[in-house]
C-alpha cells in the first residue's frame, strides 16, 4: 500500500475528504519525526506502534570490497516496535 492508497482507505473508514486525511498523515508523521529528532522521550500508540530514537556506539566494519576495517562513528538510529493488537493482526487473527 502506497501513500496514496493509504491516505484513500482512511479518508472511507473515518468518512472526511482525501485532502483532511492526508493532512492528518502528514502531521502524524511530523510529529512522529519531531519527537524522535529530540529523543528524549518515545511515541507510544498503545496495542499498535512504538518509535524511539536509539543511540548506537562507534563500531569496526569491514569494507566488503577490499576486507579492509574502517571505523563507523557512534550514532542515533530509531527503533519501531509492533504493539499485541498489530501482531495479532499478523498472525491473522
Amino acid at each position: 500500500m502506497n501513500r496514496s492508497e493509504l491516505v484513500a482507505a482512511l479518508a472511507d473508514r473515518a468518512e472526511v475528504t482525501r485532502k483532511d486525511a492526508d493532512a492528518v498523515l502528514a502531521a502524524f508523521a511530523e510529529v512522529v519525526g519531531d519527537v524522535v529528532a529530540k529523543g528524549d522521550e518515545k511515541v507510544t500508540i498503545p496495542g499498535f506502534l512504538t518509535f524511539e530514537r536509539t543511540h548506537r556506539a562507534a563500531r569496526t566494519a569491514r569494507n566488503p570490497q577490499t576486507g579492509e576495517p574502517i571505523q563507523i562513528a557512534a550514532g542515533y538510529s530509531v527503533k519501531v516496535s509492533a504493539g499485541s493488537k498489530l501482531k495479532e493482526a499478523a498472525k491473522g487473527k
